[in-house]
């Protein structure tokens, strides 16, 4: 009797398994809602390997016998390939760029037979084995530069590869493990860095040709010297905690800031970026006056901050038109609203929300989709999978697709959350980093509040590779958890 509650089938966690057959399953109907059409579909193809459902189903059942194979290998096993799987996925990744063929401008499928596989998917194993096992070291300190430094060129690497096979969007979900490092004590003012990059790229570009209507400059200059202005403030006073300096430049700036706007405006009219640019030089000025009278050392990496969100700022415009491929370029200014482009760059979105839309309450019923069915959406069993399950199934089956993917994140961090060492711990939380970027962004896209970026929705995107790459992630992870000591 004990040794049957020592098998994996009883320290499997069966709660996780049943919500990936459930977005598994619920992923194939929308494919096939996706893929049905009222005239060249007949309902007893759905699982003929010819058509898309067919082979979506196969690859269900491939990666499913993959999973329970991978609940066999014991959880050392993890640990002690972890690195030569890294180096070997890399490889791969970096020789798929030169033997892929071109399709739309990306080289990163290789073709074996009648098959295709996209190494960048399993990538994210090789990728989330590695770090796992790298903090999982006997004296790893994610403050200690030498460790924090090595745990971020880990996942930079793979980005790199990716970029190399021009398959940006799937690159740009390694920065999901940036979570992970958080999770394991990287200091919060590294994240706050990241989201103010974002915020002044947005306003910057989204305004910068929005004038005053009563002084002639720039909205989207003015407000990004503002928000520098408030972002250091903010990591003064709550990172460096020096309450005197925060209060003081808190003082000069807000009194500065509503003097000159009002004198520039009822008075005198002049330049008052250029007085926003003195106030920065004057809070730098004595940001390093602070550091080195009080010894508030924190203040010299808050003055480097302002100095590089300048720098930054000033790159945008450059980075915007000679960096950024056309097509990226162009759905950038859609996204932002400065240009509408319907039949073009916009055109996904547009005819994605028209579907969600027309789902109204309950939806139109499966199979009975009319945008969808008519083709309107392109790759629409692919990256814009969500739209119709929005047509379908309407707002209740959308919502009950969110509320089960919310359920599925929570529960792999609550397992990983109970894992008794380092490793089980940073692969489950990059596990789930990975699935909330890959949906939030997905179903962020598909309702045009989010870039396009071309990366699949986890278990309903068509796409063997992918459902492939997104079960072994999981079934390892679920091996890990079965292996722990700690009961609970």
């Amino acid at each position: 009797m004990e040794r049957e509650r020592d098998s994996i089938f009883h320290r499997i966690d069966w709660i996780t398994v049943l919500l990936y057959l459930a977005l598994g399953i619920m992923g194939w109907f929308a494919i096939c809602g996706a893929s049905y059409s009222y005239i060249e579909t007949d309902l007893m193809e759905f699982l003929s390997p010819a058509v898309r459902t067919g082979k979506q189903a196969m690859w269900m059942g491939v990666s499913m016998l993959i999973g329970a194979v991978l609940l066999c290998v014991d959880k050392r096993v993890y640990k002690d390939w972890a690195y030569i799987v890294y180096v070997f996925f890399i490889l791969l990744g970096i020789l798929t760029i030169f033997i892929a063929k071109d399709i739309k401008g990306s080289h990163s499928w290789i073709s074996i037979g009648s098959f295709s596989l996209q190494p960048a998917e399993f990538m994210k194993f090789a990728t989330t084995l590695a770090l796992a096992a790298f903090m999982n070291k006997r004296g790893f300190d994610i403050k200690n530069k030498a460790d924090f430094i090595k745990s971020v060129v880990i996942f930079l690497l793979p980005m790199v590869v990716i970029v190399g096979q021009r398959e940006t969007g799937s690159a740009l979900v390694y920065l999901a493990f940036s979570i992970v490092l958080y999770r394991e004590g990287m200091t919060g003012i590294l994240l706050l860095m990241a989201l103010s990059a974002v915020v002044l790229f947005v306003v910057g570009i989204r305004y910068e040709a929005v004038m005053f209507e009563t002084l002639p400059l720039s909205v989207g200059h003015y407000a990004v010297l503002v928000l520098v202005q408030i972002f250091s403030l903010a990591m003064i006073k709550f990172w460096c905690k020096h309450d005197k300096t925060f209060l003081t430049l808190l003082a000069v700036n807000f009194v500065g800031t509503l003097a000159a706007y009002w004198t520039a405006v009822y008075l005198i009219s002049f330049n008052i970026i250029l007085f926003q640019y003195l106030l920065i030089a004057f809070n730098i000025v004595y940001m390093l006056f602070a550091a080195r009278v009080r010894k508030e050392i924190g203040n010299i990496w808050v003055a480097l901050y302002v100095v590089g969100a300048l720098a930054f700022y000033s790159s945008c415009d450059y980075v915007m038109h000679n960096v950024l491929l056309e097509h990226q370029r162009v759905r950038i200014e859609v996204l932002l609203g400065l240009k509408e482009e319907l039949s073009g760059a916009g055109y996904n979105v547009h005819q994605s929300k028209i579907a969600i839309g027309s789902g109204g309450i309950t939806g139109k019923g499966f199979l009975n989709g009319t945008q969808t069915k008519l083709k309107y959406v392109p790759e629409q069993d692919t990256d814009f999978i969500f739209c119709t399950i929005g047509e379908e199934q309407g707002f209740v089956g959308s919502t009950a697709v969110i509320v089960i993917f919310a359920a599925f994140i929570l529960r792999l961090i609550g397992l990983a959350e109970r894992q008794n060492d380092r490793f089980g711990r940073v692969y489950g939380y990059s596990l789930a980093s990975i699935f909330f970027f890959h949906f939030s962004i997905n179903v962020g896209m598909v309702l045009g509040i989010m870039p396009v970026i071309g990366i699949p929705l986890p278990f309903f995107s068509y796409g063997g590779s992918s459902f492939l790459g997104f079960s072994i992630l999981l079934f390892s992870f679920l091996r890990i958890d079965a292996d722990r000591n700690v009961r609970v």
